[in-house]
């Protein structure tokens, strides 16, 4: 036997089963291309002395680690559906005198042989369109990358690496299972359909309960910080409970339909619901792929969108003045009239004006709420703890303009969410709220992050300096410094306003006098100075670099939707044309036949898409919490991001449809 037998008989079998191998080796380019891409960015020298840096390198770390796990996962999925359809074929080998060995020599061949187009086209592509993909991240984030071509050696070396490893367990996995077959299943593989699944009552219910609890964490969670963990708990809990009411919740509603007779016992009716639930439990899992894919999709493209759209926003909630001057300190400020008087001085000398201005001295900190009793226990901070800022008459006088009339005991309170009782106990030390504040005067960001946060307004310096000292003793090392907090803003350009800040910390710096009394405080932290123009390059960066991210990504797991559906589709078209065969030869019409067709796709493929919907509108409140931590709070253009790109997804789905729909009819008939 030649040398070149087996190569020759793999390479004419992929070509005779080209319908199947070949998006299947489209879908291997492109992730290959895309994970080279990802890789050549992270490691490009014009990306890495961009402001923000670091950050963005993380983030395409993060990029490559999800494009590496998904198509080792997807890879697998998708060569399960062209090793089914191959069954037939290899049994007819073993059948007419082949070895499995010889099978497996032709099944190296083949994987051999796909894997190399695959790595060697992925990277040529890669290659070709990795400048191109860099201009646009580079325009994303508004920075200049110098025109030229280069490759990534460390992108080539990963992606060959990687993707042979891929390869090999694929092939590894064929040969198993082919070792494992006897002839007579690999003879009637591609046309073993399942048998009809049980109703299984306690995996629906256990299903709703699953989908039920993501939901309520979803919808209930108030708290930024908290919706951080709780999300992925919400996300887990979700794609347990789609998979369970896909497999079973799906049979028991197609067979509900089947004891609907005015339903069931039309044509168009009666072959599509027998037909799925002969063969519902293989479905019910490639549609919840289907749905947690498109799910994935929405998310993650709905909220970079949001977050690129709205960077103005956010950048002015985190640094609401042109400038921010805060000095840490432990006692009483003893500089603070000279520390303004030095950045009031250096503000003149750079030739600006102060438009506005606001300066204040509190002390912030946590507190564990014990049925309105405030203390410092540091063992309850992980659970029902609230969060207080201080600040005393007079400040509140000095940024109000308003005269509180409080006595020793007497406070001002303002609350984000609960509302902090009339009469309350702090640190041991009892107050009476005089009023509810409906404002809060101070600049906080703690106020859009936690559920419970409290702005106290104190009767006097004293009262103030006890509380500060019984939070001291409570927390020892831990404890919170008291802060003094300037706010500017400024006339003049960006770059004079760069160049403002500047002068104003070498002011500070420059002046041991500000330095901190406390030794425990690191200097660095005592004094600092935030310029919001300053901080704009490298917030811009981030935020371009998760939308990248998130198109990237998106259109990673979009085509892997459509390759899931067309192979979903094919293997039903299979699974039904001899089924359809019988029912034309007895009589039914060409449009009935049609008709059953499209009864049957549109209950299928539309249902993965609808269930993806529901989920975006549940995860809708925990997603704005979750970019609420990132300073945007404009749910308004949330919800239009969400709109917009829920009604492109589903025009993109439903162009895949009538694509896959029609190669399914074309099977059948």
């Amino acid at each position: 036997m030649s040398k070149l037998f087996y190569p020759k008989l793999a390479a004419n079998t992929i070509k005779k089963n080209g319908k199947f191998y070949f998006p299947y080796i489209l879908t291997c380019i492109g992730t290959i291309a895309m994970f080279y891409i990802m890789c050549f960015i992270k490691t490009n020298e014009g990306i890495n002395k961009m402001p923000g840096a670091d950050s963005l390198e993380q983030i395409m770390g993060l990029g490559t680690g999800v494009i590496a796990i998904f198509s080792a996962i997807f890879l697998f999925y998708t060569n399960s559906f062209l090793i089914k359809r191959r069954k037939k074929e290899l049994g007819l080998y073993n059948i007419l005198g082949m070895e499995k060995g010889h099978i497996g020599k032709i099944l190296f061949y083949e994987t051999l042989m796909t894997g190399a187009v695959s790595i060697i086209t992925g990277l040529l592509l890669g290659t070709l369109f990795s400048k191109l993909i860099l201009l646009i991240y580079a325009k994303l984030l508004s920075f200049d990358i110098p025109f030229g071509f280069s490759i990534s050696a460390h992108g080539i070396k990963w992606s060959i690496y990687l993707f042979s490893a891929i390869f090999l367990l694929i092939l590894l996995s064929n040969l198993f299972r082919i070792k494992l077959a006897k002839p007579i299943e690999l003879l009637k593989g591609g046309n073993i359909g399942e048998k009809e699944p049980k109703t299984k009552l306690l995996m629906a219910i256990l299903g709703a309960i699953c989908l039920g609890i993501g939901y309520y964490i979803a919808i209930t969670t108030e708290s930024p910080l908290n919706a951080l963990i709780l999300f992925f708990v919400a996300v887990i809990l979700v794609i347990i409970g789609t998979y369970l009411l896909f497999n079973a919740g799906s049979i028991a509603l197609l067979k509900l339909l089947r004891k609907n007779k005015n339903y069931y016992y039309k044509t168009k009716h009666f072959t599509s619901i027998s037909g799925m639930i002969y063969r519902m439990k293989q479905n019910a899992t490639g549609l919840a792929n289907i749905c947690i894919l498109s799910t994935m999709v929405l998310v993650m493209v709905t909220g970079t969108l949001s977050l690129y759209f709205g960077a103005e926003d956010a950048l002015k909630n985190r640094y609401p003045y042109d400038i921010k001057v805060s000095r840490t300190f432990q006692g009483k400020n003893i500089v603070r009239n000279k520390l303004m008087q030095s950045i009031l001085d250096a503000v003149s000398k750079q030739g600006r004006k102060i438009i506005r201005m606001k300066d204040y001295e509190s002390l912030t900190f946590v507190a564990h709420n014990d049925n309105g009793q405030f203390t410092g226990d540091i063992d309850y901070l992980s659970s029902n703890y609230e969060v207080f800022t201080l600040i005393t008459a007079d400040e509140y006088t000095h940024l109000t303009g308003k005269t509180s009339n409080l006595t020793d005991n007497n406070v001002l309170a303002y609350s984000s969410k609960r509302q902090i009782e009339d009469n309350f106990s702090l640190f041991g030390q009892t107050f009476t709220v005089k009023e509810h504040l409906e404002d809060i005067p101070v600049l906080s960001d703690y106020r859009s992050i936690v559920t419970n946060y409290h702005l106290i307004v104190v009767s006097s310096e004293n009262v103030f300096t006890e509380i500060m000292n019984a939070q001291s003793e409570a927390y020892g090392n831990a404890a919170s410094p008291t802060i003094y907090e300037i706010y500017l803003d400024i006339d003049g350009e960006d770059d004079e306003k760069i160049a403002c800040a500047q002068a104003i910390e070498n002011v500070i710096r420059n002046n041991v006098e500000f330095a901190s009394a406390d030794s425990s405080i690191d200097y660095s932290y005592a004094n600092y100075v935030q310029s919001r123009q300053a901080r704009a390059e490298r917030f811009y960066s981030l935020y371009g670099g998760f939308l990248f991210l998130g198109l990237f990504l998106g259109t990673l797991f979009m085509m892997a939707t459509a390759l899931i559906i067309y192979y979903k589709q094919i293997s039903e078209g299979y699974d039904d044309r001899e089924r359809f065969q019988i029912m034309q030869k007895v009589g039914m019409s060409k449009d009935e036949i049609k008709a059953t067709i499209r009864s049957q796709v549109l209950k299928v493929f539309f249902l993965p898409i609808i269930a993806a919907a529901i989920h975006i509108a549940a995860a809708f409140k925990i997603i704005t919490k979750l970019l609420a931590l990132m300073n945007l709070t404009n749910v308004t253009l949330f919800f239009w991001c969400t709109v917009a790109t829920l009604l492109v997804f589903s025009i993109i789905y439903g162009i895949v449809y009538a694509l896959t729909a029609k190669v399914y009819y074309n099977i059948v008939e």
